[in-house]
């Protein structure tokens, strides 16, 4: 089981729910507004546009908060002027961490970044160090209701995926980076239900993490995640059964 998979559904139990929607609404502005800076404002010629406008959306935003940060990423509305920045670093065990931010201050985040990883016990590397373990794919997760694995993958390589994976009560498939919105549609044409889609990075190898190690790495990748102008985090670390279920009930 992936222990980094299931974190994003366990983080924040204990979170103040306001808190947590407050922090989702301003990361979801910066990529709408990065996104349309990019790419124009139309969602028809930017899918990655479309795809913040869609989980702007799913998160309950306002429609005018939404339009907004659009107009502030071309230029139609005066707006903080936001750059993409990755770091990384190693975690607990030796797993590699990738971070991605959008930020209006390179000294502060990368200043707020390392202090975080050094006081939660983990350490920056240098560019480089861990990227080269990563790959970026689309994700699109479905929930298992009654179709089989074997149905779901027939399905999903029709779309057009890479792979499918059953894990608990999901299917985790996989696209190629360019290909995830077209996939999307087709498997939604198809009657599919989709919970999430997003463009992940993904590690070509996992290491295990059990006791101490997993519960200081959990805590780690929260404490990154938790800072303005960290967009996403992702790791290579694994997280057994039992470990698991103790950190989940905690």
């Amino acid at each position: 089981m992936s222990g980094h998979n299931k974190w994003s559904t366990i983080k924040h139990k204990k979170g103040k729910a306001d808190a947590i929607r407050g922090k989702m609404f301003t990361k979801l502005i910066k990529e709408i507004t990065v996104a349309a800076k990019m790419g124009g404002g139309d969602v028809a010629g930017n899918p990655r546009l479309r795809k913040a406008i869609t989980d702007a959306r799913s998160n309950s935003m306002p429609a005018d908060n939404i339009t907004r940060a659009v107009k502030k990423g071309t230029g139609e509305l005066e707006g903080v002027a936001y750059e993409e920045v990755t770091y990384e670093a190693y975690g607990p065990g030796g797993t590699a961490i990738l971070i991605d931010a959008l930020t209006d201050n390179r000294n502060r985040a990368i200043t707020d970044v390392r202090t975080t990883v050094n006081k939660k016990g983990g350490k920056i590397a240098e560019p480089g160090s861990v990227a080269y373990l990563f790959q970026t794919v689309g994700q699109i997760i479905v929930p298992v209701g009654k179709r089989s694995e074997d149905d779901m993958m027939m399905i999903a390589l029709d779309a057009g995926a890479s792979d499918v994976e059953r894990e608990d009560d999901v299917y985790n498939i996989t696209t190629e980076f360019g290909d995830l919105w077209a996939v999307r549609e087709k498997l939604e044409a198809a009657g599919v239900t989709i919970t999430d889609s997003k463009i992940a990075k993904t590690a070509s190898l996992t290491i295990e993490l059990s006791g101490k190690e997993a519960e200081t790495m959990m805590t780690l990748v929260d404490a990154i995640d938790e800072l303005d102008d960290v967009q996403n985090v992702w790791s290579n670390f694994d997280i057994d059964e039992a470990t698991l279920k103790a950190l989940e009930g905690a």
